[in-house]
This record gives C-alpha cells, structure tokens and sequence, in this order.
C-alpha cells in the first residue's frame, strides 16, 4: 500500500482530485465495516478514512456519533478495529487513515500505539482533538514508524496558525469547510473557497476539504474550487447504516461511484484560475 504522499503526487501528476470517503468502524458490524473497505476501494476511494468509535467525539456531527455510539455498544474496541485494517489492507490500493481522538492513543502510550497501527498497515492519522502546539512530540513518533499526522485547519484560523499547521501537517492538510461539527449540509460555506485561496499562498502542501460535503455537486464545487481532495463523512455513514447490510453497501457502493464521477468529469483543471 502507497503512502499518503505518494498518492497524493500520483493524482497531481495527472490533474485529479483525490476523494477520501471516511466510515465508522464496528456500525453495523465489524464485518460490515471490512466489505465496505473492500467496496470503496474498488469504487474510487483514492485514500479511505476510518473512524474509530469513541464516547466523547467532540467534532462529530449527529450521524457519526449515532454511529460511534452504536459501534462501542456492540463492543467494538482499538484492537478489533486494528484487526480488520491487518485483514483487509493487504488487498487495498487506497491508504487507510485512521480516525481517532487523542484520549486512546495517550492510554496506550504514544509508542506502543504506533507500534501497533504501522504494524496493521495503517499509513496516516488524523486526531481532531489534538492541539497544535502538543502535536510535536506525536508527529515526531509517527514518522519514525512511517505514519504521516494530518492536521486540521478551522475556518476560524488566522493566517499565523494555517502557517504553523501548514509547517507540521504531512500527507496533506485537512481543512474543515464549516464552523461546528462534521455532518450532512446543503450548501458549503464559501469561507472555504477563499481558505483555499489563502492556504495556496502559503503553502505547496495537498488540501484536503471535509465536513458538510454531502453529495456530487457539492464535491464539485469543492474542487473546482481548487481542493486536491474532497473528504465525505456523514454522508457514508448515513448510508451504511440505512436499511438492510445488503442494501447499505449497494447505496455506499453507489455514492462513491457518484462522488468520483462528479470529480472526475473535469480532468484538466485550470491551475492558473485556481491559483489566482
């Protein structure tokens, strides 16, 4: 399996924007959560990110912490999610970024948990509860087990802080289009169109753009707005956990066919509008 980076540089080579569909481990089951693995990488996920179940997701939205909540009420633990990354990602092409709060990586000790995820075939991290300025020591440990820490950008975040994350951020940097949680929206605010704008004056990092984007037109918009990657949640959640586990994987099958359509339908971008 390719690194963060190295997929990141093979879909700027060829002008494309990466999509990144996350879903919650253990809802509805565990073995659910290893065929949808299996699904969206066959499906045009360039890079998949999986949720670690936690009780207090402070930046999860409604859908995903429903989610959360009924993953850790069957049980689902760390080590079970580990396991079916060790089982699944020998098959994949797309990277598994793993999401997780800072709480389970600390309890296990930063060293040890590196120990285990590199050890299962995970490739990045993304820690949404992780302040910047104790991110150092966490980002020092990841790479020495070849993992790269993806950091957040708030919509609130002034020019000083993007270029501080901007600094630290590997793999790419991921940029929250709305201020509040993740979760389903009809429109994105506009406020990321211009973040993007500032953000490519500082830095040559890939961007990625998530929370609220929901639906094709919508990761469109997000890339033409110049995003190397769009980043689909609630959406996936939504609809793995809707119906039968038949008829969830057929409607994650389908919206990951949609989303990769709707950002592959225009090529060749133009950098020099983007960049503007």
């Amino acid at each position: 399996m390719t690194s963060i980076s190295h997929r990141f540089q093979s879909l700027r080579n060829v002008k494309q924007c990466a999509l990144i569909p996350f879903i919650t481990a253990g809802d509805p089951s565990l073995e659910i959560t290893a065929e949808a693995l299996r699904i969206l990488d066959r499906n045009g996920a360039d890079v998949i990110e999986l949720g670690v179940p936690y009780s207090d997701p402070l930046a999860d939205g409604p859908v995903i912490q429903a989610a959360a909540t009924r993953a850790l009420q069957k049980g689902t633990k760390l080590e079970q999610v580990l396991e079916i990354v060790e089982t699944v990602s020998p098959s994949l092409q797309a990277p598994i970024i793993l999401f997780i709060y800072y709480n389970p990586i600390l309890n296990l000790g930063i060293k040890p948990f590196f120990a285990k995820v590199a050890k299962v075939g995970v490739r990045g991290l993304v820690v949404p509860d992780l302040p910047l300025e104790e991110a150092e020591e966490l980002i020092k440990t990841a790479s020495d087990f070849g993992i790269e820490v993806t950091l957040l950008v708030a919509p609130t975040s002034s020019k000083e802080r993007i270029k501080a994350i901007a600094n630290y951020s590997q793999g790419f940097i991921y940029l929250v289009s709305v201020t509040g949680v993740t979760g389903v929206r009809s429109h994105i605010q506009e406020r990321a169109k211009n973040l993007l704008i500032e953000m490519r004056s500082i830095t040559d990092k890939p961007i990625g753009v998530g929370f609220g984007i929901s639906g094709p037109e919508q990761a469109h918009q997000v890339m033409d707005w110049g995003a190397d990657a769009v980043i689909v949640g609630s959406a996936f959640v939504q609809r793995l956990a809707t119906g039968s586990p038949t008829e969830g994987l057929q409607a994650v099958e389908k919206l990951c066919q949609e989303l990769k359509a709707a950002i592959t339908s225009a090529k060749v971008r133009s950098e020099e509008l983007i960049r503007s």
